[in-house]
């Protein structure tokens, strides 16, 4: 986990759903141990992964701490306001907003869209003279980002100007000092990249959750802050204020008198561009084509840290009503040097060997061409994708769902098969899903003839084959396990198991036959009853035998002991005499 790098995985959080690897428009997740974590080197900081991560694993840096230093380190700290706060905060007036900043402990209140308006007099200017070539805008992070990295061939069409954010730093610092502070808030995650790259104009980029979370946690809220005579600083911001809205940076450079030649397009979403910029021809650009680039669909009022779900429809409303162009024909001109180079800085790997990518291929079992069915289930949008991924370390065998369904069928069957029983299971309309050709002998020929037929035997009513209905509607309604031993059916006995797999929906049973073992058992107890019998006759016949020697023996010891009793009694009356 990089808690450094603005986005990071909060890994006992993961849910090992993937579902961050496939909406990633920069594949730039890496699965490891089941966990999906960020790859900084990959990242655009777009924040998809964050806004559709189900079990929220997905976390963005968080900066309040850092900017409670800096307003304890810095005398004056200024804010740099997205202008999409209008959308945000729906329906709070500029000034209670300034007032809760000021509370909070800022020096003063900008607009970023001021810096947006330099952007939009320094692109008109620069490109008055052009009369042919492709030029995308340089005001979205995560699109510079992406393009540097994932079309670096393209990173010389990028405008060489100034982004907004960047535009109205150096202005505050221009009017203020250099030795201010300056944090943006915004609904922006790829700004927090922007300003670990540029800390000697920006200082920290704070989310709009950021904010919210610290008014409660400094008790405030908007209701109770007095308005009062509080005002942007330096001055409100005009049509910069429509950038958050897709088209909103096209109008403010059309509106320029000499702009009229440039064709202008807007595009959001970096699947959008990726699929201009893949399928492109240079040659076939015969205009000076403007591409307004954004990473966010609608624009940056359906930011990743933006609280509403309807921010793409209603954001927009909002933050267009409080756009007003001073005139019909801009005259503005760059009050700051706006210059910017863009390089490109290649992040994807290079493509394997087909030998590499082969063996890739067998650890999930794909070994021919109609093996790979591309469907998209790993987050990856080509079986060969997939195999690169792997290769790069980025990916693990078990994201393949069809690798994994086989391996679940083949351990399935082979138990299934090495089950000393009949194994079948059925739905809620007592249909059979599958059962193990065990089952399938157990019963006349014809269940088998159709096992060979259809093996599995699947859409088969279990009823037909076995009369077990009673006990799998109990088992479907109540979810607890039956077990019935010697169940006679026809001349066979049967123990039967039957358990729940989905209650009310599928069940299982395992039947036993045990008919044959039931009559070498009755036949065994019946032997062992003989054996019984003869030795117990055996045993009386001994003991009569024993008590005839008996008596015989007690009848002679008693003669023999009157004998000896008269001799002894006749010698003592001799001696007498």
């Amino acid at each position: 986990m990089n808690q450094l790098y603005p986005v990071y995985t909060a890994e006992a959080e993961c849910q090992d759903c993937y579902k961050c690897v496939r909406q990633c428009p920069a594949k730039a997740i890496k699965v490891e141990n089941g966990r999906a974590n960020v790859i900084p080197e990959l990242c655009v900081g777009c924040g998809h992964c964050v806004q559709v991560c189900p079990a929220g694993a997905k976390k963005v840096r968080n900066d309040l701490g850092r900017l409670k230093q800096l307003l304890h380190d810095k005398e004056k700290v200024f804010v740099s306001l997205a202008p999409s706060w209008m959308g945000e905060f729906r329906n709070v007036p500029a000034e209670k907003m300034i007032a809760v900043l000021l509370k909070l402990g800022f020096a003063g209140v900008s607009e970023t869209a001021l810096g947006a308006q330099q952007v939009s007099a320094a692109l008109a200017q620069s490109l008055s003279d052009e009369k042919r070539g492709l030029c995308i805008s340089s005001a979205c992070p995560a699109i510079v980002d992406y393009i540097r990295k994932y079309f670096p061939e393209y990173a010389e069409n990028i405008t060489p100007v100034l982004s907004p954010v960047l535009a109205h730093c150096k202005m505050l610092r221009q009017k203020y000092g250099n030795d201010i502070g300056v944090a943006m808030i915004g609904p922006c995650i790829a700004k927090k990249n922007e300003a670990d790259a540029h800390p000697e104009l920006l200082d920290i980029v704070l989310t709009f959750k950021d904010l919210r979370k610290w008014m409660e946690e400094e008790c405030l809220d908007f209701e109770s802050v007095q308005e009062g005579d509080f005002a942007f600083v330096p001055d409100r911001a005009e049509e910069g204020s429509a950038y958050p809205v897709e088209g909103g940076m096209l109008d403010n450079i059309k509106a320029y008198e000499g702009a009229e030649h440039i064709k202008g397009i807007t595009l959001t979403g970096i699947e959008a561009i990726e699929r201009i910029l893949d399928s492109l021809n240079m040659g076939d650009i015969e205009d000076l084509v403007f591409v307004e680039a954004l990473a966010c669909r609608g624009g940056c009022v359906n930011g990743p840290c933006g609280k509403w779900k309807d921010a793409e429809l209603v954001g927009r409303m909002k933050t267009l009503n409080n756009v007003e162009f001073p005139e019909k024909f801009l005259r503005r001109k760059p009050e700051i040097d706006m210059k910017e180079e863009y390089s490109g800085a290649k992040a994807s790997a290079a493509s394997a060997s087909e030998e590499a990518m082969g063996n890739a291929l067998s650890q999930v079992g794909k070994f021919t061409s109609d093996d790979e069915l591309n469907c998209g289930g790993c987050g990856y949008e080509t079986c060969r994708n997939f195999a690169q991924a792997l290769i790069n370390k980025k990916a693990e065998p078990a994201m393949c769902v069809s690798y994994l369904r086989n391996q679940a069928q083949k351990k399935a069957n082979g138990l299934l098969r090495c089950i000393p029983g009949g194994v079948v299971i059925v739905d809620a309309e007592l249909k059979i899903v599958e059962c193990n050709e065990y089952f399938a002998n157990m019963f006349d020929a014809g269940t088998a003839y159709a096992y060979e037929a259809r093996p599995g035997l699947k859409g088969a009513l279990i009823e037909k084959i076995v009369p077990l209905a009673k006990f799998i509607h109990s088992v479907l309604d109540s979810g607890e396990d039956v077990t019935r031993e010697f169940y006679r059916v026809g001349k066979r006995l049967l123990n039967v198991t039957v358990f729940s797999i989905e209650p009310e929906q599928v069940a299982g049973l395992i039947i036993m036959d045990v008919t044959g073992a039931e009559i070498r058992r009755k036949q065994i107890a019946e032997r062992a009853r003989k054996v019984i019998d003869k030795n117990l006759t055996a045993v009386q016949e001994i003991a009569c035998l024993l008590g005839e020697h008996v008596a015989d023996t007690e009848i002679l010891l008693r003669s023999i002991a009157d004998d000896f009793g008269s001799d002894d009694a006749t010698g003592k009356k001799a001696r007498h005499e």
